[in-house]
Order: C-alpha cells, then structure tokens, then sequence
C-alpha cells in the first residue's frame, strides 16, 4: 500500500499513491478518490475484491453451520482468488505490489501479484452492432466537443471505434486528457458514454447493451452481406418471388445473377444495378453510407436500380427488395412498361423477411480495454522486469484483470485487452496525470516467481490478506476461466 507522508500542520497528509502526490485532510479523499485521510491514515477506499471458486453446484454456506466463528464469506468454497481491484499502486514503482500473495492449489505452491496499474499508454477498443454509418474511417470521435478517439476499420456488421491512447491523454490540451481518460474509465466501467463523430453520427455507447444511433436504438446487428444474405436464403425465395436484391452498402445481392440462384434455376431477370460490379450477383457502392437501408444513404431501393432489360425482363415479374437486417423491406411487381410498381407483401416474403430479423444477432457495444504492462509495473513484481515478460511469453505466469482471462499480444512487452463485461464491476478509476487505473494480475508457482527475481520477502500467505484487508467477497463468474486452474499453465501435466 502507499505510504502517508508526515502530517502538515494543519493535520493533511501526502499520498504518494501516483504522480500528483495529493496533501488530503482528515476525513477527505485525494483527487483520484480512491484514498483517503481516516485518522491520519491513508486508506485505500474501495475494499479489496477477492474472488470466490463457486460452480453452480456449490452451495451457500449454512448460517453458523461450524464450530468456526463464522468470518462474513457466504460461500462453501476452498479456493479463492485476490483480484487487484482494490488493491491499490505500485507507485513509485520501486517497491513491491501491493499484494503478492501465496496459496496451496492441488498440492502446488502458487502466488499472484496483484497491482492497479497506472496506464497512460492505454484505450478502449469498441465494436458497435450496426449497419448505420457512424462516420468516415478515421474520422475524429468527440465527448462533450473534445477529440478522444477515431472511426477504424469496418468488420461484419459491426463499426469499431478506437478511443484513448497516449496522444489523446497526454498529447493534446488539458481538457481533451480529462475528458479522453473519463471517457475510457466511464466505458470500461460499463457506463453510458454520449460520443458523436466527425462528420456522421452521434451514438450511445454501453458496454453490453445496444448503441443508440441518432437517437434510435438498435435492436439487430445485419445477419450477413448482401451476398451471404442471398447464399442463405436462396432456397427459400426459390418458388415464391422472381428476383431479390438484398441491398448492403457494402456488397448487394442480386439473385438470379448470384452462384446461389444459377445452382438453383434462377432465370435471369433482366434486371440492372446501380454501382461496381464484382463477380456475378455481388455488387459493390450502388449508394453512399448512410443511415438508411442496408447502412446507405437511401430511403427509397428502386434509385440503386436502372432499367430492365426487355430482352429478359417481362410483365408481371416479382421482385423482393431487403435489407440485411430485414429492418427494410418491399415488394414489386413490374407492370407492362416493365416500371416496378409496390404491392402488399404476400405472406411467404413476409415469412422470408422476419426469419432474416430471426437470424440476426442482437446489436450491442461491445468495450475492450488494452493497455501496456510498462517497465514500472512489472518492477513491482521482480528487481529483472524483462524476465516477467519471459515468463508470460512461455506461459509459466498466467496474466487476469479483475480475474478475467486477457489476450496477450505477441511481440514485445505486455500488451493486454480484456472483455470489461467480464470484469467486476467499477474495476477502473484513474489518476489526474491524467491516466487510467485498472487491475491486474500475475498468477504463477512460488518456484517460478523465484526465478524470475520475485519480491520474496513481501509474500504472504492468502489468510494474512484476509485478516488485514478490507475485503469484499464475489463469487466468481462461471464463464470466466479460474485463474489458478493448472490447465493456464504451461507446466499443466
């Protein structure tokens, strides 16, 4: 934990948990609000959160079931994991982790060091469930009219923002690194985040429920391209409808030109589209992006078409237009001038439409963080940091946040992203710096952290965090990995 410094006459005392070394009276908390002065001591505020092993057929412990004086813990369980939330800093990054704490687990000598990292090299990943247009690639994405991120790459279905990073936190105005690290702590820590976008939309964000785009809600993310969405359904439209254009603003489906529709007997429609054709049925920019069908710009689908041809086309003609969503709908009937002209939808394109909306997935925010374990961290876990790098790379130290599993990046240091929906709640905070605070963890055998130079003298045993920690006790998610499972490490046999 971080040291006070000597009481000011007026009774504050200095905290040296981060860089702004904070002078906090008597009953107040520092700027980061996560220490206080209580009594003149510094106290971390939020408890420590350790994680309980509980399956679904563990059961709750029987009030005062033993002769033990029973110690708060509500569940049966043996095994029980000291996550970093809570746990406070390394800062000044010369001394130890605040915990490093040792436990038997099937007869081995386990450890996990656990910090909250101050990440000033970090951001958010956000994958939005949409077929709206957001806004250009590269596009700025602003909070409360400050740049904190911008529009990336497009992946099916799906918009990705990139919000935060060093530029952002550091590298800009003082506001534009206040308002960038509340946006990343706010998004982590699954909150409602209002952005808007260089020349596109505004757009709701909120790990695990669906955007609101524009002041819409989404409720399904497209159930494929237009070319996938007709290699789907193809048998399906076989004996109901002549022609369907599935309209994307990515890649449109036509049907009788597409493989689907030649393997199927399809006869050509003579039909002709507005945009750049690629291999047959599959057409590329028939509209601008947009917030209309198919994540164009259109409101109206017979502007992508041209005019049929006569040689092909014929009076009477049937024609599904869709979008990949099945948000978008319409059906056409072509008359003796060959125009298209509406009409109702018949109970089989009806079908075909709603079992394209059953086929979508629900639309939702998905929030990543990532974040670079830098050379101070990884001094709080041994005197030779590169030899925690090491022991990671050769799966001997099992790296969590909050006891959630993270994806390693491969190449140089410890560059981690983790599901924040997996975590528990409120992991993150920051520091005014300004920079982000969040958990993580370093689980290995007491033999291996040895080798690797591990603080020896500041383990202790997990009964020793118990007694002195202000603890706060959560059952373990059953869709998590447990982090001391054998099967994380290379050793595992």
């Amino acid at each position: 934990m971080p040291e006070a410094g000597p009481a000011t006459a007026d009774g504050k005392i200095r905290c040296d948990a981060c860089p702004v070394m904070c002078y906090i009276a008597e009953g107040r908390a520092g700027a980061c609000d996560r220490y206080a002065n209580v009594g003149g001591d510094l106290t971390r505020v939020d408890p420590l959160v350790i994680l309980e092993e509980a399956g679904e057929d563990r059961a709750v412990v029987p009030f005062l079931a033993s002769d033990a004086e029973w110690d708060g813990d509500m569940l049966n369980t043996a095994e029980r994991f000291v996550t970093a939330v809570g746990a406070g800093t390394t800062y000044p990054d010369y001394k130890p982790a605040p915990f490093i704490v040792a436990s038997e687990v099937d007869g081995v000598d386990m450890v996990t060091v656990v910090t909250e990292g101050i990440f000033s090299y970090c951001g958010a990943k956000v994958k939005i469930d949409t077929d709206r247009h957001l806004g250009p690639e590269r596009a700025l994405v602003r909070r409360d009219g400050e740049p904190v991120g911008h529009v990336t790459t497009g992946e099916y279905g799906s918009q990705m923002l990139s919000i935060g990073g060093v530029n952002h936190l550091t590298g800009g105005g003082k506001r534009e690194g206040r308002v960038t690290c509340d946006a990343i702590m706010d998004l982590c820590n699954r909150e409602a985040v209002d952005l808007t976008i260089d020349g596109g939309a505004s757009v709701t964000v909120q790990a695990g429920q669906a955007p609101v785009v524009d002041g819409e809600r989404e409720n399904r993310m497209r159930v494929g391209c237009g070319s996938a969405t007709i290699g789907m359904f193809a048998r399906q439209w076989r004996d109901h409808v002549d022609e369907v254009v599935v309209v994307d603003d990515h890649i449109t489906g036509v049907l009788s030109e597409h493989q689907a529709g030649k393997v199927l007997d399809v006869p050509p429609t003579g039909i002709k589209i507005k945009g750049r054709r690629s291999t047959p049925g599959r057409y590329f920019q028939v509209a601008e992006p947009g917030t209309g069908w198919g994540g164009t710009n259109i409101t109206d689908p017979l502007t992508i078409l041209g005019d049929f041809n006569p040689k092909q086309a014929w009076p009477g003609l049937t024609m599904l237009m869709v979008s990949t969503t099945g948000d978008h709908s319409a059906y056409y009937v072509l008359d003796d001038d060959l125009k298209p002209r509406r009409r109702d939808l018949p109970d089989a394109m009806r079908f075909s439409v709603e079992r394209i909306q059953e086929n979508c997935e629900p639309a939702l925010c998905s929030v990543m963080f990532i974040g670079g374990a830098g050379g101070s961290l990884r001094a709080g876990v041994t005197e030779n940091p590169v030899k925690l790098t090491r022991s990671v790379k050769d799966t001997l130290t099992y790296v969590s946040s909050g006891g959630a599993p993270v994806f390693v990046w491969p190449g140089g240091g410890i560059t981690f992203m983790v599901d924040v929906t997996r975590m528990p709640e409120r992991s993150f905070g920051y520091v005014p710096t300004p920079a982000i605070v969040a958990p993580i963890e370093f689980t290995m055998r007491l033999a291996d952290y040895q080798a690797l130079g591990g603080h020896m003298k500041a383990v202790v045993r997990l009964e020793k965090v118990r007694d002195v920690a202000r603890k706060r006790n959560l059952a373990a998610s059953t869709d998590n990995p447990w982090p001391m499972d054998r099967l994380n490490f290379r050793w595992r046999g």
